[in-house]
């Protein structure tokens, strides 16, 4: 899922190098929260207008981790 959510972030950004991606444990509430590192020049293209790419990626992962824990995306 780590792998999925930089290589996204990656074909998004001016600055793929800067991407990073940390995931924490499962919490007690049996979520997964991945952090997405960008370069703040990048922030914008990530998030886009009105939230709705940073909607997408979220769409995108969620349905992908379907099978496992439930899965939370925090665009640091």
């Amino acid at each position: 899922m780590t792998h999925l959510l930089k290589v996204i972030a990656r074909g998004l950004v001016e600055n793929p190098d800067d991407v990073e991606v940390d995931a924490d444990e499962v919490n007690e509430d049996g979520v997964k929260v991945y952090h997405l590192h960008v370069a703040s020049e990048d922030m914008g293209r990530v998030i886009g207008k009105q939230g709705r790419i940073a909607t997408a990626i979220r769409t995108v992962l969620r349905a992908a981790a379907r099978n496992g824990p439930k899965i939370q995306i925090e665009i640091n």
